[in-house]
């Protein structure tokens, strides 16, 4: 791994179920003072170990070559992107939200099962780039369940006197969730117990009632089929320019990740 890269194996402190499908995992490192600079709501990477190993085999980088160089296939972790949702530095503790997805993926199933000092490895990035610009006068953010712990970030971070609209997918009613956000900020939640077989969330976005005025972002975060028509509508249709807008396709229904990375990333360079 590069050599501007942070990482570490943390172990599982406690969880805590924020609602019927999204779990909190508390995890716990004396290193975790090294992830004070990575800015919370950035994606980080999570390493989960095959079942039966109890150490997480980093990526290593050869130093002839530069090339990135995984660990043996039967100790060889799981690799998958989450969002750094809080630090405590007090506690040496790193917060992730999880959706619960059952048993099905390595990182949900890591989440549902994982019991008190159990291992997980994180690696981020420091970054100081912002979520979204701070200096807009309106905001409309969109995500599915995947996003939720991103756009609460975005939304603990605005201006209190921000405006704006925000549009979240999530499974169950029972997942509605009070969020710390702007006064002025209209919060619409889509329930949508299979978003794997379709989701009417752009639907619902191209309904709704945007702000015309020239000081506005979007930030985007969802299924990739949802951003790919959306990023088509802002761009092609209401002709917003890149500026303007953040669209990134978090996952892409009947895929992995691992296996949907190549669509996803020509998708948002697109």
């Amino acid at each position: 791994m590069s050599n501007n890269v942070i990482r570490g194996t943390f172990k599982l402190v406690r969880k805590e179920r924020l609602s019927a499908n999204f779990i909190r995992a508390i995890l716990y490192s004396p290193e975790a003072e090294l992830f004070k600079d990575c800015r919370i709501g950035a994606n980080n990477k999570l390493f989960i170990a095959p079942k039966g190993v109890n150490e997480i085999h980093f990526p290593t980088v050869d130093p002839n070559t530069g090339k990135r160089e995984l660990a043996p296939e039967d100790v060889r972790p799981a690799i998958r992107t989450y969002t750094h949702r809080g630090i405590d530095l007090e506690n040496n503790h790193l917060i992730i939200d999880f959706v619960n997805h059952g048993v099905n993926g390595p990182a949900s199933a890591w989440a549902v099962q994982a019991k008190e000092g159990d291992i997980i490895g994180v690696a981020m990035k420091g970054s100081t780039r912002e979520l979204v610009p701070a200096d807009r006068n309106w905001y409309l953010l969109v995500g599915d369940a995947t996003a939720l712990p991103v756009i609460s970030c975005i939304l603990e971070s605005l201006p209190a006197g921000a405006r704006g609209a925000c549009y979240l997918e999530v499974p169950s009613d029972k997942d509605i969730i009070k969020l710390e956000k702007p006064q002025a900020f209209d919060v619409n939640w889509i329930i949508n117990p299979n978003p794997e077989r379709g989701s009417n969330l752009a639907a619902t976005v191209k309904n709704c009632v945007l702000q015309e005025e020239q000081s506005r972002f979007a930030f985007i975060a969802t299924e990739y089929s949802t951003v790919k028509s959306l990023r088509s509508y802002f761009r092609e249709e209401k002709k917003w320019p890149t500026q303007d807008l953040y669209a990134y396709s978090y996952w892409k229904a009947g895929e992995a990740e691992d296996r949907s990375t190549v669509a996803r990333r020509e998708e948002r360079n697109s």
